[in-house]
């Protein structure tokens, strides 16, 4: 109830802000024609056509960021001097927003789906890499010495003990890499090509439709949000629960 009250003042405060005409309609149009713009763009395909594509392309680099993220990350923790020197290129890369690697990209891939899928892996990756690394590391050395004592050492050891304690640090990974994934998907394709959300932002703001522009940003909002809501909150809240982290 807290958060449909929020929204519903925040809906009032934008029609309140609309109507004293602080900037021209066709800048700050209200939220009801945003809403008809968005009705319009499920209704005759328009939107639904886009989020398909954009979901496709997101979750084939989301799970590729998250499956050779994590791979990276337990190979770095096994190899010191790897960890030392890859480790400290990762960290660099981390600050370089996804979007740069697109000309990149476009060059590599000849302007295909797989320059927008490289670019969504790319926004993803540095994450679950830092992620997966620190959780290993930061296993509590009490779990350690009783997975020996019970018999556990090697491979056995690693995965009985050492990666299920490094879960938690996991699972905020892939809840981080999922939202980065999601902003280098809409920078690709807005600037590279093919059918998507990404298009349809970058045709609102060529044709100064505001309506458009801001309807396909409450769908990536919305998308967003029931995700993390649905799927890795819970998945988060219940891993806390179990290693006993949670509030």
């Amino acid at each position: 109830m807290k958060r449909i009250g929020f929204l519903m003042i925040a809906i009032i405060l934008w029609e309140v802000v609309y109507r004293l005409q602080i900037w021209p309609e066709f800048m700050f149009p209200s939220p009801f024609d945003v809403f008809k713009t968005l009705k319009d763009g499920f209704l005759d395909g328009t939107y639904s056509i886009a989020l398909l594509f954009s979901i496709k392309r997101l979750l084939i680099g989301y799970f590729i960021a998250v499956i050779l993220g994590t791979i990276v990350g337990i190979i770095l923790v096994t190899n010191k001097t790897l960890d030392d020197t890859f480790g400290t290129l990762i960290l660099s890369f981390q600050s370089v927003p996804s979007v740069v690697w697109l000309p990149l990209a476009l060059l590599w891939f000849k302007m295909g789906e797989q320059a927008i899928i490289f670019v969504v892996v790319i926004g993803g990756i540095w994450n679950m890499i830092i992620n997966s690394s620190t959780g290993i590391k930061n296993v509590d050395p009490v779990l350690i010495r009783c997975g020996k004592n019970l018999g556990y050492k090697g491979i056995s050891l690693f995965t009985n003990i050492i990666l299920p304690a490094s879960i938690p640090y996991i699972i905020t990974g892939m809840r981080l890499a999922w939202a980065f994934c999601w902003r280098a998907l809409m920078a690709a394709e807005i600037l590279g090509t093919g059918r998507g959300l990404g298009q349809i932002l970058m045709w609102g703001r060529d044709m100064g439709n505001m309506t458009t522009v801001l309807s396909v940003m409450i769908i990536i909002a919305l998308t967003g949000l029931i995700t993390d809501n649905l799927v890795f909150k819970k998945a988060e809240n219940r891993v806390f629960e179990k290693w006993g982290l949670s509030k």
